[in-house]
């Protein structure tokens, strides 16, 4: 992630680049950035877009949530606009997808399991530059979980979808990056935030999220809910 020009506040902190080396930091960004594009380009070809569309989907499933958190922070330009490798890396997925759709679905748990890893780091990363950029603890761990999800919820948007982060019929998302994001404000509260338990935050949430999907785990609906709302049967749509 680049620094803008708003200064850092380091409260005994280490920022970003101190918790991973720039060339780390880049290629799990790419990494993580390449399987969330996969994603929005796979829910593209069960929409029936178009290439363009499935283009547009795999860009914003990508890049929307570190979008929308370095223009709150004021981090401008943004990281996907300097780092030609961020724009071009939803691109590559989408020529994937194009052309071997059919195979990509038959890896998708090998595509889930990336796809947690990347919710981890980013809600992580998110996390630490909310707070390098001068946010509080609370807002900071809200942006984390808003760059770890807010790709999705804008994929399922424009899909004309209800995003899955709603839904109660999809297997927990939002809550290990809530764990992850949190775990990093309270190391920093206690100004134990390193490489070490930054790393652990992002396997905490990296696991939790690969358990919900083995085992199903799914946020609790209202108690004694009444609702004439229909039930959707659950789909085989990745997050």
């Amino acid at each position: 992630m680049m620094a803008g020009t708003f200064p850092y506040r380091r409260h005994n902190c280490p920022v970003l680049h101190d918790l991973f080396s720039p060339s780390v930091q880049h290629t799990l960004d790419l990494i993580g950035i390449f399987v969330f594009a996969i994603s929005g380009a796979l829910l593209a070809v069960r929409k029936n877009f178009d290439v363009f569309g499935m283009a547009v989907l795999a860009e914003v499933t990508a890049l929307g949530g570190g979008l929308f958190r370095d223009l709150v922070i004021g981090a401008v330009p943004p990281a996907a606009f300097t780092d030609l490798g961020y724009f071009l890396m939803p691109l590559v997925a989408t020529a994937l997808v194009f052309f071997l759709h059919p195979e990509v679905e038959r890896t998708q748990t090998a595509v889930n399991v990336f796809d947690a890893a990347g919710l981890g780091f980013f809600c992580v990363t998110g996390t630490t530059k909310a707070y390098d950029y001068g946010l509080g603890l609370t807002s900071s761990a809200v942006l984390g979980l808003a760059t770890a999800v807010g790709g999705g919820v804008l994929r399922d948007v424009l899909a004309n979808e209800v995003p899955s982060l709603l839904r109660w019929d999809r297997d927990l998302y939002a809550v290990p990056a809530i764990v992850g994001a949190t775990m990093i404000v309270l190391f920093i509260r206690f100004d134990v935030l390193n490489a070490y338990t930054s790393s652990a935050a992002v396997l905490t949430a990296f696991l939790l999220r690969l358990l919900a999907l083995r085992y199903h785990w799914r946020a609790p609906r209202a108690w004694n809910r009444r609702s004439s709302a229909r039930e959707e049967p659950e789909k085989a749509t990745a997050q």
